[in-house]
């Protein structure tokens, strides 16, 4: 990899995610100096450049996450207080969320999210322990046996190659494109019920059998404004398709299958339901700005990003095939969500009789770009580790564990909880909402199985796909990794490698002290109500 631009760190982080920004934080605050890529002009992912409000858990204002995820909600919450008109109720709220959607008790715009993790790693990249490249795509690797030794990345809009030299590597990246470029041992899509064991797993393995994708974009709702937007060129194919096991209902519509009630169908409505129940606002699921909250009329309207099951992408994968399958299924995937749009425009029934909502508009400046669209698209799965421990739906399905209740594990580095959440997958056309316990985060489901200086820090950990639908949410993928910065640090400045610490009793017990004091909960209370 013959390349003259070379820059050197003591780690690698690609990838600018949630989890490519704790671990490159975690290291940097250990003392490493740091380098950090990520494909848009915005670090944060799910939270920013992809347009997902947090989803998270009943326990998540008192424990269940770690100190600086706390502390990245604090400050969304002060950053509202100290800068936006509030109204006296709202500025009072200790538990503000601006939005008020129902989907997270922290609904926020993506630029808030944006401008607090940049706070927060400002101290490091100010000093230039954090260096990031931004808009770089990793397209090579260099191994040496059971080491990486130098990446190649590439910047979308130069061609720029710049060749990341480091001592120990971290694949943040959203699908996992670091492990085949490197030849570490991994899996895709769907593993069989053979293979695993899991109730719930598919009956026949098929590496692009993944999860839907959703291209998210922001509205606003102007009454009587008409922002009607071209008609889409995808708009007549999917205004007549019926996705495989959807009751043969249509995609663009009210009605939806609930996936933990077969057979039962959920109808939904833009604003108030019939039935007057605010949760059947669609509009208010992932609403980020509630008007009310503010003083002085702000807002003309609430805001509010799409990500419905009526924009999940599931006609084919992203990854693990050719450039031009991936191009065709990104662009399917924005023309779905340009559909969904028109037909709320257009055609959409609405409790009075009518049809459409011309005064939905297309808020460009939510997601700092030129056409209202996410940065990027929400990515649910990504390639995953063949780890020295795979976490299986026997770890966390509520059914299965039943009076055993929480998996407890010796190595555990981390806690999080969420249902095990599989949104329909792009083959088998498979979904699954199925209850969980609380949930830790063993060590050994972050060491490869061979590798011995790369980590994964996103959703790329050792899980089954089942698993995966609970730990790829957004406390859980902070915590992995900045767990995976400070399992770095303490390999670095012990000169030692990742493995040994799980090997070692006293490297374990070691960091899960050095972790624990750095406010890293790795157990959950033994007093816990569980659901």
């Amino acid at each position: 990899m013959k390349n003259k631009n070379v820059q050197k760190a003591d780690f690698v982080v690609l990838g600018g995610g949630l989890g490519g920004c704790m671990a490159a934080l975690a290291a940097a605050k250990s003392g490493l100096r740091v380098i950090m890529t990520e494909e848009t002009d915005w670090i944060g992912g799910q939270l920013t450049s992809q347009a997902i409000p947090p989803d998270e858990h009943r326990w998540i204002e008192k424990f269940g996450c770690t100190r600086t995820y706390q502390e990245f909600r604090n400050r969304v919450r002060a950053y509202y207080k100290m800068n936006y008109p509030l109204t006296d109720e709202a500025f009072q709220n200790e538990v503000l969320n601006p939005g008020n959607g129902w989907v997270s008790r922290l609904c926020h715009e993506p630029k808030v999210a944006l401008r607090v993790i940049e706070d927060m790693l400002a101290p490091y990249t100010s000093s230039g322990r954090i260096t990031i490249l931004y808009q770089y795509r990793v397209v090579d690797a260099v191994t040496d046996g059971d080491l990486v030794t130098c990446v190649k990345v590439r910047q979308h809009h130069s061609y720029k190659e710049v060749t990341l030299q480091g001592t120990f590597f971290a694949d943040a990246t959203e699908c996992g494109d670091l492990l085949p470029l490197a030849g570490i041992e991994h899996v895709m899509g769907a593993e069989s019920k053979e293979q695993t064991g899991e109730p719930h797993a598919a009956e026949v393995a098929d590496p692009l059998d993944m999860q839907s994708i959703t291209h998210v974009f922001a509205v606003d709702y102007v009454e009587g404004g008409n922002f009607t937007i071209d008609k889409p060129k995808q708009y007549d194919y999917w205004r007549q398709y019926v996705p495989q096991n959807y009751e043969n209902l249509p995609l663009l519509g009210w009605l939806v299958p609930e996936i933990s009630k077969n057979g039962t169908i959920k109808e939904y409505a833009l604003f108030k339901g019939k039935l007057g129940q605010w949760w059947e606002s669609l509009f208010n699921y992932r609403r980020i700005i509630d008007k009310s909250l503010f003083k002085n009329q702000l807002f003309l309207s609430d805001i509010s990003l799409i990500n419905w099951p009526q924009n999940d992408y599931h006609l084919g994968a992203i990854y693990g095939v050719s450039e031009h399958e991936r191009s065709k299924h990104l662009e399917g995937a924005r023309q779905l969500s340009l559909s969904l749009l028109y037909w709320l425009q257009t055609e959409a029934p609405r409790l009075d009789g009518g049809k459409g909502y011309p005064g939905l508009r297309l808020r460009k400046d939510v997601l700092g770009t030129e056409d209202g669209f996410a940065k990027h698209p929400y990515i649910r799965e990504s390639r995953r580790i063949k780890a020295l421990y795979t976490i299986t739906e026997h770890d966390v399905s509520k059914e299965i564990r039943g009076q055993q209740g929480i998996r407890k594990y010796d190595d555990s580095v981390g806690v999080g909880h969420y249902y095990l959440d599989l949104h329909m997958t792009t083959a088998s056309h498979r979904s699954l909402y199925i209850p969980s316990y609380p949930y830790e985060i063993p060590l050994g489901a972050l060491l490869p199985i061979r590798v011995k200086n790369v980590l994964p820090a996103c959703k790329n950990i050792g899980t089954t796909q089942i698993a995966n639908g609970c730990y790829r949410l957004h406390p859980t993928e902070w915590n992995i990794g900045e767990s995976v910065g400070y399992i770095v640090s303490y390999a670095f400045k012990n000169q030692i490698q990742p493995h040994d610490i799980r090997q070692d009793s006293k490297h374990m017990q070691a960091f899960q002290r050095m972790i624990q004091e750095q406010g890293i909960q790795i157990h959950w209370p033994d007093d816990i109500e569980l659901p």
